[in-house]
């Protein structure tokens, strides 16, 4: 049976009501990229657009409690902020699709042991819509509880269900202002991911640099316009930015933009970036190539590594080196997978390597979003031999994927090129 056939079952409060559904988004329907016509799941995108808006407010809204009125970091130990975002977030998405399966992070244990429910409704309360009705705390935790481990028992057929990472990245939430972070939400249909919303609160714009401390030394600051990411499949991959959600003005309506991957050819020419976790010399191409921060100075046998793509205070900083000869030399910040995804996407990298050690566990919500808007920007998203990542290698919870050896994520143009230095050097690293 298609469990989306019938739409205004997954997006309405009240399933018994398609017409509230209909009242709901139809102020919305015109706001996609592409015609309805041309996706078929224009709807359900429709919606995932309007509530990762919604959950990049929160997060925005949220954060601002680490900081001071003079601009310090308060509780810099304290896990509370991020905290509250992340099941935050997680509510209110599950909220809004109340009836399809969600894979997400986390459940309610943490939140009733530790008395954060009443933060977390706090949080959610001013995001809803007139006319919405109101969460209460069981409302909250119920949903928080759906994209829970053992919330659904998929089995081994494809699975039609929402992958969902709350905060990807919340090392990078809990820094400065201007640390990246991404909330991702994707759609699988019968074991497909037909469609991807990614939003950055932080994502940078091409503009005069500051540094971190000069933003956290003034509370007034917008850190950036923010982007918002979509891919549908068939209908490609765009970008607009947040500005009008974050509360920051515009002199003009925001549009959707085309994004691409990039066209670079050639390995030693091509820019890269590696998870926060792991190090150049950990990679087989590390056998092949050293890595260098420095744009202004890439040898023969250098490749370029971008250190700032990530959670860090600026990730055009590489960019406005090219323009200024400023080279750049920023430390990570601790973000995770997505971010790279949609540096890829948006053609500012072009290799993102991950990878898989024996005991490394990787989840299915760091990389889903990640792998449609790559490839409907016309990249390629595998494993290290090749091969597709299986998002329903995780037959019971669909949390867990495996890709051998690591997941090599690329414009395309150099992905089989990467996938043989792979092979020619696994085993002297």
């Amino acid at each position: 049976m298609d469990v989306l056939h019938n739409t205004s079952r997954f997006f309405c409060p009240h399933p018994s009501s398609p017409t509230l559904l209909r009242r709901r988004f139809s102020t919305v329907r015109s706001s996609l990229p592409f015609p309805n016509e041309k996706a078929k799941y224009h709807r359900e995108l429709e919606a995932a657009v309007d509530v990762v808006e919604r959950a990049c407010r929160l997060c925005v809204d949220v954060k601002k409690s680490l900081f001071s009125s003079e601009g310090r970091i308060l509780e810099k130990n304290d896990q509370t902020p991020v905290t509250v975002a992340d099941f935050g977030v997680q509510a209110l998405l599950s909220k809004f699709f109340p009836l399809i399966p969600l894979v997400a992070e986390e459940d309610s244990a943490f939140l009733r042991s530790n008395n954060l429910v009443d933060s977390v409704f706090s949080a959610l309360t001013d995001k809803a819509s007139s006319g919405e009705k109101s969460l209460t705390h069981d409302d909250i935790l119920e949903a928080i509880d759906r994209g829970g481990k053992d919330s659904f028992v998929f089995g081994m057929k494809p699975a039609t269900y929402w992958v969902l990472d709350p905060i990807d990245g919340t090392k990078g939430f809990l820094k400065g202002t201007e640390a990246l972070y991404v909330v991702g939400l994707a759609l699988v249909v019968e074991g497909e991911i037909v469609l991807g919303v990614m939003g950055c609160p932080n994502w940078q714009e091409d503009k005069p640099l500051k540094s971190t401390s000069e933003v956290q030394g003034n509370k007034n600051i917008v850190a950036g316009s923010g982007i918002i990411m979509v891919a549908h499949d068939g209908c490609g991959t765009w970008t607009k930015r947040l500005s009008s959600v974050l509360g920051t003005s515009a002199k003009t309506p925001e549009s959707w933009t085309r994004c691409f991957v990039d066209s670079c050819c050639l390995v030693h020419e091509a820019h890269f970036c590696i998870s926060d976790s792991q190090t150049w010399e950990s990679l087989p191409l590390s056998a092949l190539f050293n890595a260098t921060t420095d744009a202004d100075s890439v040898g023969d046998k250098e490749i370029l590594l971008l250190p700032t793509c990530c959670g860090s205070p600026h990730i055009d900083s590489l960019s406005h080196a090219y323009a200024t000869g400023t080279p750049r030399k920023a430390g990570f910040y601790g973000t995770k997978c997505l971010c790279k995804y949609l540096t890829v996407a948006s053609g500012r990298a072009s290799i993102f390597i991950l990878r898989a050690r024996a005991q490394t566990t990787i989840k299915a919500w760091d990389h889903a979003v990640g792998m449609i808007c790559v490839h409907e920007a016309g990249g390629k998203v595998t494993d290290w031999e090749g091969g597709q990542l299986d998002l329903g290698a995780d037959q019971v919870g669909r949390r867990i994927i495996f890709p051998l050896g690591g997941v090599l994520v690329t414009n395309g143009s150099v992905h089989d090129k990467i996938l043989e230095m792979i092979s020619s050097t696994s085993s002297i690293v």
